[in-house]
């Protein structure tokens, strides 16, 4: 499609107003077709009173998202913005858990979505073309999880799919007969791994003898039989950890008198673990005191294990040199915010504590509140093993019903 920009011909701005949301959809299209109008600037010349939200919402009405793409739970409230999946709350813990590398996962609602995000998502496709191309060869004996599957039947599942690739087509990809290894595949994204893996594994195909691709045909699979081996123990070891109970709003705000890594300074940032998952803020470089106000989601499992928090400096040559942990009992938070949930209280008020002591690394009490219907705790961790350093963080309970 062609979008014609001069004054007499193509499609006008009041135009695209008058279609309403269909106007954001048609956008996104342009967009996807005619590059000049990927730009903030463009994009606010044509469409300046569509927001992201509003955009992610069209996104969400289309017929293939209404669904989550792993079960077929209806009215999914997660999406992963890197594999442009929509899926629930269920599958949304079990993507957390294979790591940010493959799956990074946003709520459609209380994350703050960006045009940037948006876009990609639109580039992705959604829930149909997505599954047409990561379940194009799901063998007759492996069933797709169903809204009411069991735990270990979901990761099962999704860990084949996105982890593994195992369902992908065998006519167009290579590795779903000789998969990459997973340090060959982390190295491209979730979006083109495939392509990438499909182009080396080709080049050297071709060249080997006829003796010498049969030998690799049985290394591959062997390595792929012990691979799948690996990640069904893997599975197994994290069914447990993800029945949650509720998600966990962690902001970190800021870091105060970090030690020094880079000679005077250093290039800080966060890493927030709960169970199997982990997640981490933005590189701010050359600061010791580092502002991030930087928000990311963590499900709870139902056996509540502590929030582990890790300081690291980016080194571009070298591994991360460590600035610092703590580890935060976000049990008492975990009570407090059920607790609400079985009440009938509306005004604002303080729900409990976390009391400072030498036991901890806190700075000074961790007051739980009640605040605009929502349950939340200020922290200021005390680093640990580490000379210095001081990190506020900011706790908001959800329930699984956001």
């Amino acid at each position: 499609m062609a979008v014609r920009q001069g004054n007499s011909e193509g499609v006008t701005v009041s135009q695209v107003k008058e279609k309403g949301s269909t106007g954001a959809c048609l956008f996104d299209l342009f967009c996807s077709e005619t590059p000049s109008l990927n730009s903030q600037s463009q994009r606010s010349q044509w469409l300046p009173h569509v927001t992201p939200q509003e955009r992610l919402d069209n996104l969400m009405r289309q017929a293939g998202n209404r669904f989550c793409a792993d079960c077929g739970s209806s009215d999914p409230k997660w999406a992963s913005s890197s594999l442009g999946v929509f899926i629930c709350i269920q599958c949304s813990g079990i993507h957390r858990s294979l790591g940010v590398h493959i799956s990074k996962v946003l709520s459609l609602k209380l994350d703050d979505w960006t045009d940037e995000q948006v876009d990609e998502l639109v580039k992705l496709g959604g829930n149909t073309v997505i599954n047409k191309r990561y379940e194009a060869c799901v063998p007759s004996n492996i069933k797709k999880p169903k809204p009411h599957s069991s735990i270990e039947e979901r990761a099962d599942y999704i860990r084949r799919k996105y982890e593994l690739l195992q369902f992908l087509d065998t006519e167009k990809n290579l590795q779903c007969s000789f998969p990459p290894s997973p340090q060959r595949y982390l190295t491209c994204s979730p979006s083109n791994a495939a392509s990438c893996g499909f182009q080396m594994d080709k080049r050297h195909y071709e060249k080997q003898t006829t003796k010498a691709r049969i030998g690799t045909a049985l290394r591959h699979s062997w390595g792929r039989k012990e691979s799948e081996h690996k990640i069904s123990k893997k599975s197994t070891s994290l069914a447990g950890m993800v029945q949650f109970v509720g998600l966990i709003k962690v902001n970190v705000v800021k870091g105060t008198n970090l030690a020094v890594r880079d000679v005077v300074t250093s290039d800080p940032y966060v890493m927030l673990s709960l169970g199997h998952q982990s997640v981490k803020t933005r590189v701010i470089k050359n600061n010791l005191n580092p502002v991030w106000n930087e928000s990311l989601m963590l499900s709870i499992p139902e056996h509540v294990p502590p929030l582990k928090v890790v300081v690291y400096d980016k080194d571009t040559f070298s591994t991360d040199d460590f600035m610092g942990e703590a580890e935060i009992d976000i049990q008492p938070l975990v009570t407090a915010a059920k607790a609400y949930e079985k009440s009938s209280i509306n005004e604002s008020m303080q729900l409990g504590k976390w009391v400072a002591s030498g036991e901890n690394t806190l700075v000074k009490d961790g007051i739980i509140t009640l605040e605009e219907g929502k349950v939340k705790q200020e922290i200021q961790l005390r680093l640990q093993k580490v000379e210095r350093g001081v990190l506020d963080i900011e706790l908001e309970c959800l329930p699984l019903t956001q």
